[in-house]
């Protein structure tokens, strides 16, 4: 169990303490949404948490197989919804893939991806998109 703590500090602000580490972490309202954008918003943080999910569950699978995926680059688009309620639509992760990646076995990465924690905890009304680069 991981407990984060925090405060709302006004003007659309928060701050979040990760309790076992102490890390601090902002977040801002976007300025599509009443805020200033001055830093993630809460969306934003679960667009970031699918795209670092997906590399760090390939990295320990590929450390299973003795392959070290150092050198991965992704790049995560949000895409949230036209009607009410506002909601995250649409999550796009693009994966640039080291070439240690392709001692791996067929698909092995593109079946880790889809199971990490992240994408299997967001619901049917998430479409989420995993574009892997070769």
């Amino acid at each position: 169990m991981v407990k984060i703590t925090g405060d709302y500090q006004g003007e659309l602000h928060c701050t979040a303490v990760h309790g076992p580490s102490g890390a601090v972490l902002n977040t801002d309202a976007p300025k599509d949404n009443q805020g200033k954008g001055e830093a993630f918003s809460p969306t934003d943080l679960v667009a970031t948490a699918l795209a670092t999910c997906i590399a760090t569950t390939m990295a320990m699978v590929a450390r299973r197989h003795e392959v070290d995926l150092k050198g991965l680059r992704y790049e995560v688009t949000k895409e949230m919804s036209s009607d009410s309620p506002r909601r995250i639509a649409r999550l796009v992760v693009h994966l640039w893939m080291p070439e240690a990646a392709k001692r791996l076995p067929p698909g092995l990465m593109e079946n880790t991806a889809k199971g990490c924690p992240v994408h299997r905890s967001l619901g049917p009304g998430v479409e989420q998109v995993i574009e892997f680069h070769w």
